[in-house]
């Protein structure tokens, strides 16, 4: 049975019927939990049901939008969650603007709310569920693809990560290859021919879902030949790319008009995770600047009663690729400390070309204990709601700074500069050698996730109460 639905074609439109089902459950859950916690105010009139009137083909559109339809094969949790992330949110704003422009002057913001925490987690959960129902039965060789790859020696990452994951659902039934090593490694459980094969009998005689190229070269000649033979038939081909022996990171096809091009981005901006890092800078910096905005408050006013010279300290800084901002921070120095800072320079305790001094006389008593919790650095958010910021990511050089760069020091201009990031939250950070420093950033990028975004900016807040900076 489980067979039947996934090769049928309904399946995405049973999925999309049974999800709204999940919403509509969400929905009067949702009123429930509301009514519960607050009788006195929340009443379900006719304003509720003309919002689920409009939620039901709103979250049609979304779910097939977002391809939220598709039990994944290989999508890990994770991504599917942010993707469900993604979708509830973007759900939360189009039911604030619902209530609004058609004013249901009656509907709770409280059941918003409810509504879509429980929806995420309902339709989430009811996803991961089906998701296992169809791996255990992908594991048990139900609704199994057959593919014949196209092998050579440098394919066996490839096939063993194929024959791995038995719940993805894929049965590598022939190796075509010259390879010894690959004959000898799995002649025993895999058919095995080679390159000279004609593909044409192969492929007119046995059940193939997919034919796999993964050479680490590529013969243009055959493989003109296959995506022509499996076009004819209708056979899926997936083409594997490998242009040096390092992997190159999200390789995509963009299409300018009718010439498709293969982009290789050498920054993790193609994923989901990044999109939603994007996306979430700015209602995260946004709510962030309300909750501190007393503190903040609070911290201009000893300023300007400690010290002469103005609230904010702004400053040129590089940014991505480098481009040129101006970034904002607390002044925790003298107003003429730029003009003193020549006469330091011989006293720099950092080495390469960034400057540093433990006890920088330039710096107020006030200016001392903000450096070390790091909230002078508050007044980025406004750089974050610019778009000039993301909220984790290797701090901003400045252009001085940046024309003394080694080329590989380069790549931490790739992508956006942050207001915490992996040197931030070490402790002794300043004490940190320059390439090391580097070094660090550089692993962010190329490690980047929203797990490890996650954890720094957890440690951040940490320093706030157990400083380590100067």
């Amino acid at each position: 049975m489980i067979k039947v639905f996934e090769n049928n074609i309904s399946q995405n439109q049973l999925f999309a019927v049974l999800d709204i089902l999940v919403t509509v459950f969400s929905y009067f859950l949702a009123y429930i939990l509301t009514d519960l916690m607050n009788k006195d105010y929340f009443a379900f009139t006719r304003e509720y049901f003309i919002m689920l009137i409009f939620i039901i083909p709103t979250w049609l559109i979304l779910l097939y939008s977002l391809n939220l339809t598709q039990t994944p094969r290989t999508r890990s949790h994770l991504s599917v969650f942010f993707t469900f992330l993604n979708f509830s949110f973007v759900g939360f704003i189009l039911m604030l603007l619902y209530k609004h422009l058609f004013n249901l002057t009656n509907f709770s913001h409280y059941f918003i709310l409810s509504f879509s925490i429980i929806n995420l987690i309902a339709l989430y959960l009811f996803r991961m569920t089906t998701y296992r129902i169809f791996k255990y039965y992908r594991a048990n060789l139900h609704n199994i693809k057959n593919i014949l790859v196209y092998a050579n020696d440098q394919s066996e990452k490839f096939l063993d990560t194929i024959i791995k994951h038995k719940e993805w659902g894929f049965r590598i039934l022939i190796i075509v290859t010259n390879s010894m090593s690959i004959r000898k490694k799995y002649g025993q459980g895999i058919r095995i021919y080679p390159d000279k094969i004609n593909i044409n009998n192969i492929i007119d005689i046995d059940i193939i879902d997919e034919v796999v190229y993964c050479h680490g070269s590529i013969d243009y000649r055959q493989l003109r030949m296959l995506i022509k033979t499996c076009k004819e038939i209708g056979v899926t081909f997936r083409l594997q790319l490998k242009i040096s022996s390092h992997s190159v990171m999200n390789s995509h096809i963009t299409v300018f008009e009718d010439i498709p091009f293969i982009t290789y981005e050498n920054t993790p901006v193609n994923s989901i995770t990044f999109f939603w890092k994007s996306f979430s800078d700015v209602w995260i910096s946004f709510g962030i600047l309300l909750l501190v905005s007393p503190l903040m408050c609070l911290i201009a006013i000893l300023i300007k009663a400690t010290s002469k010279g103005p609230i904010l300290f702004k400053q040129e800084r590089v940014g991505l690729r480098g481009r040129k901002f101006y970034i904002y921070k607390f002044r925790t120095m003298i107003s003429n400390a730029e003009e003193l800072k020549v006469r330091l320079l011989e006293k720099n305790e950092s080495d390469g070309p960034v400057f540093k001094i433990k006890d920088d006389p330039r710096i107020t008593k006030l200016g001392k204990i903000l450096r070390k919790t790091g909230l002078d650095e508050l007044p980025q958010l406004f750089n974050v709601l610019k778009g000039e910021m993301s909220l984790i990511g290797p701090r901003p050089p400045l252009p001085s700074e940046v024309t003394k760069y080694e080329r590989w020091h380069l790549r931490r201009l790739s992508v956006k500069p942050g207001i915490t990031c992996t040197w931030q939250v070490m402790p002794n950070r300043n004490n940190v050698i320059f390439d090391k420093w580097m070094n660090l950033d550089v692993q962010y990028i190329d490690k980047w996730s929203i797990k490890e975004d996650i954890k720094i900016l957890f440690r951040t807040v940490k320093t706030v109460f157990y400083p380590t900076g100067y």
